[in-house]
């Protein structure tokens, strides 16, 4: 009967076939169109710079990255000569590590511990909010307390709290880690809260039924369900801030990018692609890690 019934359909339409579209009156969409086009016509000139300038800056940016290399990690190899047959034969000896060196060195370590205890902290931080910005779970007045926090902290970038405190703090790497504690809420609170909104309320009534208290309820009817996702997000946030770590300090919030800033400031070159490479590896390294400890956990 059905087929009977599509088989009229067919043979009834007696029109052609359209192409689905967003608009349907000609009309409106040229109307949008064109605001579209004022529209991005007016940021050009809004934002215009001039072509001379431009042509100027690729050629500036081209001897900056050929001054660059090769890259100078301040690590040099000592050389000792030795008779060899009567001849001068230069073998390796040791290896001479200057300041340099050093200073990439501690810097790195710095970014990774800025990194680990802002994760840390944040993580602790942003699982009641987290709570308290699902809706299935708390009164309305107490879910928009926790949706108004969550949305402070996703509105402010780690480098404009990071300017913030470091006029509060000083300079150094606790006003990193205070940037970072502060922007954790906006990206895990969030996404935890949406998973928690989620999750399968028969567990919680069961709980709930043998006369569980509230923390007990969230202790056995909601943690088993989202622990694994906590987890994953939390290494996925750590990824993030071993990133957002060294932008921090181009601020004077600690780590690697303020030793970056300072080797642009006395023009060395060398030296700073040494640790853009750095940063580079480093963060490869952090999200591979990452990667495979979400995919083992989930």
């Amino acid at each position: 009967m059905s087929g009977e019934l599509a088989d009229s359909e067919f043979a009834s339409y007696d029109g052609e076939w359209e192409r689905p579209t967003v608009f349907y009156n000609t009309a409106v969409k040229y109307l949008v169109y064109a605001v579209v086009l004022v529209f991005l016509v007016w940021n050009v000139v809004n934002v215009w710079v001039p072509i001379d300038r431009l042509l100027r800056g690729f050629g500036s940016a081209w001897l900056l990255v050929t001054s660059m290399f090769p890259p100078d990690f301040g690590v040099s190899i000592v050389v000792t000569p030795v008779q060899v047959g009567g001849y001068n034969v230069f073998v390796p000896s040791a290896l001479a590590v200057d300041n340099d060196a050093l200073r990439l060195w501690s810097g790195m370590i710095e970014t990774l511990a800025m990194s680990i205890v802002a994760t840390a902290i944040g993580v602790v931080i942003s699982v009641p909010i987290a709570v308290m910005a699902a809706e299935n779970l708390v009164p309305r007045p107490v879910y928009v307390v926790g949706r108004a926090i969550v949305s402070v902290s996703r509105a402010l970038h780690e480098l404009v709290i990071g300017i913030i405190v470091v006029v509060g703090f000083g300079f150094g790497a606790l006003a990193g880690v205070i940037a970072l504690v502060f922007a954790t809420p906006g990206f895990l609170a969030k996404l935890l809260a949406e998973d928690l909104e989620d999750i399968d309320p028969t567990q919680m009534d069961a709980i709930r039924s043998t006369g569980a208290s509230p923390i007990q309820v969230l202790l056995y009817g909601v943690a088993p369900q989202v622990m694994p996702r906590l987890i994953g997000l939390s290494i996925y946030r750590w990824d993030i801030n071993i990133r957002a770590a060294t932008i921090l300090g181009v601020v004077g919030a600690g780590g690697i990018g303020n030793v970056l800033i300072r080797s642009f400031d006395r023009y060395d070159y060398q030296y700073s692609m040494a640790i853009i490479l750095s940063i580079i590896a480093v963060v490869i390294v952090g999200e591979v890690a990452s990667a495979v400890a979400r995919r083992r956990v989930q």
